[in-house]
Parts: C-alpha cells; structure tokens; sequence
C-alpha cells in the first residue's frame, strides 16, 4: 500500500468571512499563509510563525486562533473569520473607533490580532471586561509600540459601551 505524499494539495471548503470558499491546499501550508496568499487577505500578518506575537490571530468557529499554528488543510468544513471579515460586517466598528480615538493602534501591525482578540472577548456574553480580565485577554498578543495602555483603554469603553463594563465590577471589588 503506497502513502500519500505528505505535499501534495488537499482540496478544502470551509467558510470565510461569510463565504462558502474551496481552494486546493498544500498538505504543509499554513492557514495564515493560505488566507494571504490565496484569499489576498492581508490582514492576517504573520509575525513570529510560532504562536507566540498573536498577529496572526483569526477565529475558528468563533473561537480565535494562531493562524500560523493551524494548517490550511484544518479549516475544512469550519467557518474562518478575519479582520477583514468582522471589518466588512461592521461587528468590531465602534471597537475600531475606539482603538482610533484612543490612538492605540500607531504602526499597526499587531492591531489586527488584538481586534480579532478583542472580538472574541466582547462577543462573549461570560467573559469579564474589566481592566484586568482586558489584559489577560490580549496577552497573546504582543505590542511593541504602545505599551497596551491605550489598548486596554478603547476596549474598555467599547465595553462599557456595549452595556459590559461593570458586569464584574464587583468581582473586581472583591478581589
């Protein structure tokens, strides 16, 4: 019985920002690399390459993941969401706004990921918002310009907006 070879293109069909997708996929190639390349979906940037910076943070099936950790041949069937997809949706607008008013987004590299990240925290009916739970949230995420303050600060007040910022306020008290 002869093996298949492990480089040889897999067919896949999941879906992608709200679209049904197929594309013929390297055994090895990455997710990250398939949505940029193959999907033009540079949003996705890949930093580090080992799951480590969060630049590359996209969600499966709502939950975010290392795009450069999952390959492309994983995402069969499953529904992938990018920047540009929650962009194009209008589900992060006003956490973009926010990143904006706050300036916490200056050479914007790491910017995509943690609107990815951030998303996923938001959208979570559960997950505390406080400041604390904020920062743990994103620290995944690596910032070199910033300092995460103003990071933490725009998600914040899209949580605060959005009727979530004092949901663990006395958690927080407690503490």
């Amino acid at each position: 019985m002869a093996s298949e070879s492990p480089d040889r293109a897999r067919a896949v069909a999941f879906t992608l920002n709200g679209e049904a997708v197929r594309a013929h996929v390297p055994a090895r190639m990455h997710l990250g690399d398939l949505l940029r390349q193959s999907f033009g979906l540079t949003g996705v940037h890949l930093g580090c390459e080992h799951g480590v910076c969060g630049a590359c943070t996209i969600l499966v099936d709502g939950r975010a993941v290392r795009s450069c950790l999952m390959l492309g041949v994983q995402a069969d069937g499953a529904t992938v969401e990018t920047v540009e997809g929650l962009t194009e949706s209008g589900r992060i607008r006003d956490l973009q706004d926010a990143f904006h008013a706050r300036n916490a987004l200056q050479c914007g590299y790491c910017t995509p990921g943690m609107l990815v990240t951030a998303a996923e925290l938001l959208e979570d009916a559960d997950a505390a918002t406080s400041r604390d739970a904020i920062r743990a949230a994103i620290a995944g995420n690596y910032c070199r310009c910033t300092g995460y303050h103003a990071i933490v600060d725009a998600i914040a007040a899209t949580a605060e907006a959005r009727g979530q910022g004092r949901r663990d306020a006395g958690r927080e008290a407690a503490e």
